[in-house]
């Protein structure tokens, strides 16, 4: 069974929705997962709101599901923030804001259409600097998404968490650099234990584990693929660093401390961890083996789709629309004879695999908030 490969519209931010979609349809790629960040959020790296949630309704949905059959694509949801942690006003902003995501993937069909809400969990860091201020934060989470997920479920709606610990979130004049809960497998485990409903579980970026240095193919065998939803493309070069090593974040130092003795220090709380981002098969090396981690997914059954997730130093990062697209045609491309199958014209996706977004018409429900369902 052929894998479809999608694009994560972080990268086209630029665009709006209509030139996003024509922008897959030149790639080649099978869905799309729209962002849709606050329009008011405090995140300003990769973002992007590629739907008006404001005045998302039943009539919007059609309107959506009748666009993307139009293209043959299939789409998803999500946006990714500190729902635990961080700033209390924006931390229920934020939670509100995934509800209102919830909403919006239900009048898109929800699991029958199968549109799925990507997001954070985040980490809340009063408690995480406290002696167990692990399993804190895992309580925390479990007293904050029990309701959330519980309410999907009532929608028959899946939410999926992406396993960046996000190392920029704090100036790096703090040591640690994990700052959200699902960086590690064993957190995510704990979870689904702590909060058991089903209709939630992983975007998983090999990536993430790369600069880690841990292994995404044993992260895989590892992985309930019960829980395992999406797969977001996106490479790392590591780069070997003798002054700070390899195991711990890069730290802010005094300038002329670090001239005087010639080593680095971090200039800006993303500068911590030795690594490049790059897409498989566009420019720069690749410290990870695409060939043996789609072995192992295809081994464990894995059939849903291989999303794009373009942060690229040579192409996302050059702010040159044509260089964006070029990596996501060169992650196409590298990704084919993996993932599509032979034919006539190479390595395909095949067309008898598209099947269309339901049209289920759903009438409108009201809008909920946290302090409604807590």
């Amino acid at each position: 069974m052929a894998n479809p490969i999608w694009i994560m519209t972080s990268a086209f931010d630029q665009l709006s929705l209509d030139q996003t979609v024509e922008k897959a349809i030149e790639i080649g790629v099978q869905g799309l997962d729209l962002c849709v960040f606050r329009k008011d959020g405090t995140r300003d790296d990769f973002v992007a709101t590629h739907l008006d949630y404001e005045n998302f309704g039943s009539e919007e949905a059609k309107k959506l599901i009748a666009q993307f059959n139009d293209a043959q694509l299939r789409l998803s949801i999500g946006a990714f923030e500190n729902l635990i942690g961080g700033d209390p006003v924006h931390r229920i902003k934020n939670q509100n804001h995934l509800l209102r995501l919830i909403r919006i993937a239900y009048l898109l069909g929800g699991d029958e259409n199968d549109v799925k809400v990507g997001t954070f969990v985040g980490y809340k860091h009063e408690l995480g600097n406290q002696e167990g201020g692990f399993e804190k934060n895992l309580l925390e989470y479990q007293k904050v998404f029990v309701p959330i997920i519980r309410y999907a479920n009532s929608l028959g709606v899946t939410v999926l968490y992406e396993n960046c610990p996000m190392e920029g979130w704090r100036s790096s004049g703090h040591f640690g650099t994990f700052n959200n809960l699902t960086g590690v497998l064993a957190a995510r485990k704990l979870m689904y234990e702590l909060v058991p409903e089903k209709n939630h579980g992983e975007i998983y970026d090999p990536s993430h584990d790369v600069w880690q240095h841990t292994d995404p193919v044993e992260v895989i065998r590892n992985t309930d693929m019960s829980r395992l939803k999406r797969i977001h493309v996106k490479s790392t070069r590591n780069n070997p660093d003798p002054f700070w090593g390899n195991m711990y974040p890069m730290q802010e130092i005094r300038p002329e401390w670090a001239e005087k003795v010639g080593i680095p220090s971090s200039k800006n709380p993303w500068d911590r961890h030795h690594y490049e981002a790059t897409l498989p098969g566009f420019g720069l090396g690749d410290s990870m083996d695409w060939r043996a981690f789609v072995n192992v997914l295809k081994e464990k059954g894995f059939s849903g789709p291989f999303e794009i997730e373009n942060e690229a130093v040579l192409s996302k990062q050059t702010g040159k629309l044509g260089a964006i697209v070029q990596g996501c045609k060169a992650a196409v491309q590298n990704l084919a004879p993996l993932l599509y199958e032979l034919g006539e014209d190479g390595w395909q996706y095949p067309a008898s695999a598209y099947q269309p977004l339901k049209e289920l018409n759903r009438q409108d429900i009201p809008l909920v908030t946290m302090d409604s369902i807590t």
